[in-house]
């Protein structure tokens, strides 16, 4: 980054403009249009943070915020076809990635991008845009091009690692199957994150880290976003992004205000990038962008650790086919095996809203099992694993991993209270209890007798498991319980852009100056329907915003 000073004409764009001068804005806008300016309402009223300094810290034409897959492939591009500087600000205290680097890797490859199209519709219930989708098709068709381009290892898969090709496939009788593939990657995220890391350092794009509290700085005559301003540390900087600022925040996986307030059901717990705390959704608005699939998320269901000083949600589930879930009044729901929805949507079983209680009777689900779920080994994700994913991964340096993964013998979290014991199932019911009000002992006892008739029987009645005596927990106890919630992966809302990745207004007009890639803001809509969908999510938007912005001309251009 380069230290500047504001020139004179900087400061002439950024004073405070008259009524009168107001009505001129357009010849001013660059980028916008009159009607642009004429809905402003920042010419008038600017809140300090998002006005112009005297002096900037530092310039560069680009700045990427967040450094996760989006801002990589943004930066990327931006530098390496755009010719232009970039600076990126990220939040972790080092290194980066987001949920992209201990994410499975997979990205999505088309093979028919007619009957993709089609797909998108479908599947969207008609609600994503014809020339969005036509965009993201153009640039997806590119993915192996620019893979073998930046030395990636990949390869194309028919069968992907958690799910069906595409999600939901069967729609119109069965009419996309197989109209996507996916890159598998061995390394799974982290080996993309290396790779592509590597070629960004070789660009020499910058990457700041440690950068919080931002705020888009913005012209008030003419709305474009030339700067930010963030704090390092404790220490509060300015940046100049002569071009233009792309954002690549992630969601807001950790904001349990935001959570609460946009998504369908509540409360919804997560295993990744822990600075995912929806900064990017306070940036736009202050500027006047819209939101939109704020409801959005692709997500099972996970354990909730129930654990302030650990919270997240993890995979875990006992080691033995000798359990059964609950929900909340301690009654089954549902067979077991066969939990519904998609490997990246499993959460939409949880949607149950019960007016007895005024509220969720499936958040959480409580899962119960006897020792032989103990004793079979441990029941959660570990570092090294087949299925090393989240916010534990081996590749994360120590500062930035969550947890250390799970223990061999279960005893640790057994102690942290994770997963709950009872000598008998009324204690078990006790903890449970303690943490939730709402279960109901007598309800759990009858669902427990019930069930155990089943396996003697060979037949689930209620919902036809397939049970033995296998599935049969033991009589006299001990017995476990962990809690199941709606979550695991990303949100997927954020500011509305266009084609171009360009933010826009609520009228529809173009923030100037402002792009948006990645999980902030997807733009599937409805329901997640593209395996592979979040990183081919950043890698088209990625790339279509740092090409865009990359061309403009400076907005302070002698």
């Amino acid at each position: 980054m380069e230290s500047k000073g504001l020139s004179r004409r900087s400061f002439l764009k950024g004073s405070v403009v008259t009524g009168a001068a107001l009505a001129g804005a357009a010849a001013l806008a660059g980028c916008s249009t009159s009607a642009d300016a004429a809905a402003n309402p920042l010419a008038e009223i600017q809140k300090p943070e998002n006005a112009i300094p005297e002096n900037w810290d530092a310039e560069t034409d680009i700045v990427v915020v967040g450094y996760g897959g989006a801002g990589m492939w943004a930066s990327l591009i931006g530098a390496d076809e755009g010719g232009s500087s970039v600076t990126v600000l990220e939040k972790a205290p080092v290194e980066g990635g987001g949920n992209s680097r201990i994410n499975n890797g997979e990205w999505t490859v088309i093979k028919d991008a007619d009957k993709f199209k089609a797909y998108c519709t479908a599947f969207s219930q008609g609600q994503m845009e014809e020339k969005m989708i036509d965009a993201y098709i153009a640039e997806a068709e590119r993915h192996t091009e620019y893979a073998d381009k930046y030395g990636m290892t990949y390869e194309v898969a028919e069968q992907a690692l958690a799910g069906t090709i595409p999600e939901y496939w069967f729609l119109d009788d069965g009419a996309y199957a197989g109209i996507i593939g996916v890159a598998d990657v061995e390394g799974f995220g982290m080996t993309t994150f290396h790779e592509l890391d590597a070629k960004r350092e070789e660009l020499g794009v910058d990457v700041q880290f440690d950068c919080h509290d931002e705020h888009l700085i913005q012209n008030p005559a003419t709305r474009e976003i030339v700067g930010v301003r963030y704090t390092q540390g404790s220490e509060e900087k300015t940046i100049k992004a002569k071009k233009g600022v792309i954002l690549t925040c992630g969601g807001f996986e950790f904001n349990e205000e935001l959570k609460n307030k946009y998504l369908k059901i509540h409360p919804f717990k997560f295993e990744g990038w822990e600075w995912n705390t929806g900064d990017g959704i306070r940036m736009v608005e202050e500027v006047g962008a819209k939101l939109w699939h704020m409801d959005m998320v692709i997500s099972t269901t996970a354990m909730w650790t129930r654990d302030p000083e650990y919270d997240f949600a993890i995979f875990a589930s006992p080691q033995s086919d000798a359990y059964f879930n609950v929900n909340r009044l301690g009654k089954r729901f549902q067979n077991e095996s066969k939990t519904g929805g998609t490997a990246h949507n499993g959460w939409h079983t949880l949607m149950s809203f019960d007016d007895s209680i005024a509220d969720y009777d499936r958040i959480p689900v409580w899962t119960i099992f006897d020792q032989k779920g103990i004793d079979g080994g441990p029941m959660g994700t570990q570092q090294g694993g087949s299925f090393e994913c989240g916010n534990y991964t081996t590749d994360l340096p120590d500062e930035i991993r969550a947890w250390d993964g799970w223990s061999d013998d279960n005893q640790v979290e057994i102690e942290r209270g994770w997963v709950l014991k009872g000598d008998t199932l009324e204690d078990l019911a006790n903890k449970i209890i303690e943490f939730d009000d709402k279960m109901v002992y007598d309800n759990l006892k009858a669902t427990f007798d019930e069930y155990q008739s089943f396996c003697d029987a060979g037949k689930d009645a209620r919902f036809d498991r397939e049970l033995s005596a296998e599935n049969k927990l033991s009589e006299s106890g001990p017995y476990y319980a962990i809690s199941i919630y709606p979550g695991s992966c990303s949100t997927l809302g954020g500011p509305k852009k266009n084609e171009f990745a360009q933010v826009e207004d609520p009228a529809g007009n173009v923030i100037p100056r402002l792009y948006a890639a990645g999980c902030f803001g997807n733009f599937q809509a409805y329901t997640y329907g593209i395996t592979g969908g979040n990183n081919s999510e950043n890698m088209v938007w990625g790339r279509i915003a740092g090409r865009h912005c990359a061309q403009l001309e400076a907005w302070d251009a002698k």
